[in-house]
């Protein structure tokens, strides 16, 4: 990198930080997206003459509000939500909705600036968007989490819409409290329409949203390993997280013949050396999905599945890492670690998993790691397919729908690919995947004008 460009970089970022204090989530994803744009921006001058990135950084706008509920002993409780509409410029905003106590504004904006080249990048006609609040819903009974849904969507509802803003769920909502949300949508607006994706198949779900994420992972991978004349076939896979992402990662990795030896939970890891079976599987989708219970107990049931509490899976010796789990769970030192124990490629299914000092890593020893806006996109482009099956009025079949987000995925690596620093025997999917997403958003920007 030239001095001129790192300048340049550095300039940016001191800006950017300066318009947005105490915002590291944030920071970092932006960094992370300008250290490849800023060289392409520099010999592309249309985009810095017109301050595109300058513009695109900044959100539309943020709505951000009270929602008062009452628990089950009768206590008043209020939280804080927030809908950060990030860029409509290629169509509505899409992006889910997060229930956790570390929701903050940062990690909204962060997600809400990723989500704007990932819906890019499926080729689909949708914006960036991210929400969520603070509230906690574990240990929540259905009905408080009931009557938090109705509270919040008293004052959403009021700012989204089929052509507006369409939300889907996200840590800490799943299909439960989609549904309840949607429930007071209707009695609200006295209509029935698609404005929130994932939902039930009884009333406008998509088939395979559930399994889109996962799936849409390891499809990706295995583009990348065809691209260099390989398969899933026989590779040794480490997977971190338990959640729906992981979990039909670990399926869809199956099908194509590779052995998965981990999974994991904020407790801690399991290591299964000899690969996940179906049988097992299904007992971890029962597990974490219906008992809500810990990775632990599925090496208590299991002989010769090992657990480490408070560990990470990337001391494991693999071929491909998928880090399924949460944000920054690859640091500089995992990093090092799976580049010495052999690791062929890394597949972000968790949003921003890997920090920087870990991306800079892995892109000097050449490992082939697919970023999260490119890897991960299979679960908003089912979202995206959910959305024309209400706007049709029609259901496609499983087959349908698998299919569709299969050519997704080989559409995003060709992206990729296309627009990627292509050395002898390196591909660089970050570059490739940062160009392509906001090439199609600044053209679309360049082409409204100064709006």
């Amino acid at each position: 990198m030239s001095d001129a460009t790192s300048h340049e970089i550095d300039h940016f970022m001191k800006g950017l930080m300066k318009r947005n204090p105490g915002e590291p989530e944030f920071h970092q994803a932006v960094h992370e997206v300008v250290e490849t744009l800023i060289p392409f921006i520099l010999s592309n001058r249309v985009y810095k003459d017109a301050q595109i990135l300058e513009r695109m950084t900044e959100p539309d706008r943020v709505v951000i509000f009270r929602v008062c509920w009452e628990d089950d002993s009768g206590n008043i409780r209020t939280n804080r939500a927030w809908r950060v509409q990030f860029n409509n410029s290629i169509g509505p905003y899409k992006g889910g909705i997060r229930f956790h106590p570390n929701v903050t504004l940062s990690v909204l904006k962060f997600l809400g600036f990723e989500q704007t080249f990932k819906n890019s990048l499926t080729g689909l006609p949708m914006g960036g968007g991210k929400g969520g609040s603070n509230f906690n819903p574990k240990g929540k009974s259905d009905r408080e989490i009931m009557r938090f849904c109705q509270s919040l969507m008293i004052e959403l509802h009021r700012h989204i819409g089929e052509d507006t803003d369409v939300p889907a769920g996200d840590i800490g909502v799943g299909s439960r409290e989609i549904s309840y949300m949607f429930g007071q949508y209707k009695r609200l607006e006295n209509r029935f329409s698609g404005i929130l994706t994932g939902k039930g198949l009884s009333f406008g779900g998509s088939l395979v949203r559930t399994e889109a994420t996962g799936y849409g992972c390891a499809y990706f991978c295995e583009n990348m390993l065809n691209h260099i004349e390989d398969s899933l076939v026989d590779k040794i896979c480490s997977i971190s997280g338990s959640g729906n992402v992981a979990l039909y990662a670990v399926e869809k990795a199956i099908e194509l013949g590779a052995k998965v030896v981990t999974l994991s939970d904020s407790d801690g890891f399991v290591h299964v050396p000899n690969g996940i079976n179906l049988e097992m599987l299904a007992f971890i989708k029962e597990l974490k999905t219906v008992r809500r219970g810990r990775i632990h107990e599925f090496a208590n049931h299991y002989k010769g599945v090992d657990f480490y509490a408070g560990k990470r899976p990337w001391n494991v010796p693999c071929d491909i890492a998928f880090p399924c789990a949460t944000q920054n769970e690859i640091n500089r030192a995992d990093s090092q670690e799976l580049i010495n124990n052999g690791v062929k490629a890394v597949v972000e299914g968790a949003n921003m998993p890997t920090n920087l000092d870990g991306i800079h890593e892995f892109r000097h020893a050449k490992v082939i790691l697919a970023p999260a806006k490119a890897a991960n996109a299979g679960g908003v482009a089912v979202s995206g397919l959910e959305q024309s099956q209400n706007a049709l009025r029609l259901s496609w079949s499983r087959e349908e729908v698998d299919q569709r987000l299969k050519s997704i995925m080989l559409e995003i690596h060709s992206k990729c690919v296309q627009h990627s620093h292509k050395y002898e025997d390196y591909t660089d999917y970050i570059t490739g995947a940062n160009i392509a997403g906001f090439t199609k958003v600044a053209d679309a920007m360049l082409a409204y004008g100064i709006v």
